[in-house]
């Protein structure tokens, strides 16, 4: 089984790279499942019902969150009719939506996608790290793949993260500080891990937002203006594939057997 994950989408350059990439890239590598992180797919902050739409029709399976999951109100409304647009599962009880997604991938396999927010340096919201255990303890035997995207700060969280769910998930990837950690790996018990899965979008600015605002903004410390950056269009992202034939992991679920960072350039 082949799992696709894309690194957060950053406004249109984002989103048209997915729409001009993403069909033959799936169908050239014979991917199974397409999850990416959708928080920053309108004009860098947040995601609207348009766009959610137009990202899940072009090929995308689930949407996952973030920090940035409410900043489009529209939103708001929109999420709890929508199973596959995901928020972190750790945010406070009675927020719209949920961070867990099960499925029937195209192989036939039922997966599921685990979405959850970091502490460190980000507000200060539910442990992660136990609302983990809760979700996968309340997952069914027949879920072969779970994969968690775990969206935080600082690179120590997301890696003890990794261990903390080495064999109990078939992968956890990073997401959030959109730059790609080459780091990844399969770690001892079968659980695939990247600290940042990178970003999707305009790689010529800062993370994705014009070079000029961000800029200024360090020199004098006074509010600015983001627009979304243009220029070398990448999309960042990862093949996890899975060793279907082997033993399952000690939570019963599919091990990885690779995890290969992807970079596609737009044409």
């Amino acid at each position: 089984m082949r799992v696709l994950f894309i690194g957060d989408i950053v406004g249109s350059p984002g989103r048209q790279i997915v729409h001009d990439r993403l069909a033959d890239f799936v169908s050239q590598r014979q991917i199974d499942l397409v999850i990416a992180n959708g928080e920053n797919s309108a004009s860098g902050f947040g995601i609207t019902p348009k766009i959610a739409e137009e990202l899940l029709g072009a090929g995308i399976d689930v949407l996952t969150g973030g920090n940035h999951s409410w900043d489009r109100r529209e939103v708001l409304e929109y999420i709890p009719h929508q199973p596959r647009l995901l928020r972190p599962a750790n945010f406070p009880e009675g927020n719209p939506g949920t961070g867990v997604f099960t499925g029937t991938a195209k192989n036939g396999a039922k997966y599921a996608v685990v979405n959850l927010q970091g502490r460190v340096f980000l507000p200060a919201i539910q442990d992660p790290f136990r609302m983990a255990d809760a979700l996968l303890a309340g997952l069914g035997q027949d879920t072969a793949l779970v994969l968690v995207d775990m969206h935080a700060e600082v690179t120590s969280e997301k890696v003890a993260m990794g261990w903390y769910l080495d064999g109990r998930a078939t992968a956890m990837v990073g997401t959030h500080t959109h730059v790609a950690t080459a780091d990844e790996r399969v770690l001892p018990q079968g659980t695939a891990y990247i600290t940042d899965v990178g970003m999707t979008g305009p790689h010529a600015g800062v993370i994705g937002m014009d070079r000029v605002g961000m800029t200024k903004r360090f020199l004098d410390a006074m509010p600015a203006r983001f627009e979304v950056a243009s220029g070398d269009v990448q999309l960042n992202g990862v093949v996890i594939e899975t060793d279907d034939a082997g033993p399952r992991n000690a939570g019963g679920r599919l091990r990885a057997r690779s995890i290969e960072r992807v970079r596609l350039r737009a044409d």
